[in-house]
């Protein structure tokens, strides 16, 4: 799916309307446009930070499909469906475990942040980004967190730049 520039994107309402607002920046196909991260962060500021289930949830249990590149018993990485490089994966613990950002990481939660790590590693190799590759975890509004299940981000396939911003 993908938007022409003239479309309209409702913004979300106090009531909670922020799937409505997710969807739509998950559907942009513009990498890097001013509208897409625009939509990035309205996804984002439109979040609930809250520890119920999440899209990645119903990704885990196969009720909505996504691209699979990597999975083990601990794990799940699948394309982005609004990549922001030519290779854009989104890597998840298959289990929450109250583990909606990163902030809220405890000790007990060391092992899965190094599996997400360590697979980020893998799936890398795995998509040829030999050269070099971008790990990203928003963490909250303010980081531009818009699904509140701690995931990382790989990104790869072109040159990226410092600062992000």
């Amino acid at each position: 799916m993908s938007r022409s520039s003239g479309d309209h994107v409702p913004p979300a309402t106090a009531s909670g309307d922020r799937l409505a607002v997710i969807a739509s920046h998950l559907s942009s196909s513009r990498l890097n446009s001013p509208a897409s991260m625009a939509g990035e962060k309205d996804a984002a500021l439109a979040a609930e930070p809250v520890d119920g289930p999440t899209i990645f949830d119903k990704i885990i249990r196969k009720e909505i499909s996504s691209q699979v590149v990597y999975e083990d018993q601990k794990i799940l990485a699948f394309r982005d469906i609004s990549p922001q490089a030519p290779i854009h994966i989104i890597i998840i613990p298959k289990v929450k475990d109250l583990l909606s950002r990163l902030s809220k990481a405890e000790e007990r939660h060391v092992e899965v942040l190094g599996s997400l790590l360590y697979a980020a590693k893998i799936v890398a190799k795995q998509e040829g980004l030999e050269d070099g590759f971008r790990i990203v975890i928003n963490d909250g509004p303010k980081g531009c967190q818009s699904v509140y299940h701690l995931h990382v981000h790989l990104l790869g396939g072109r040159q990226m730049n410092w600062p992000p911003d």
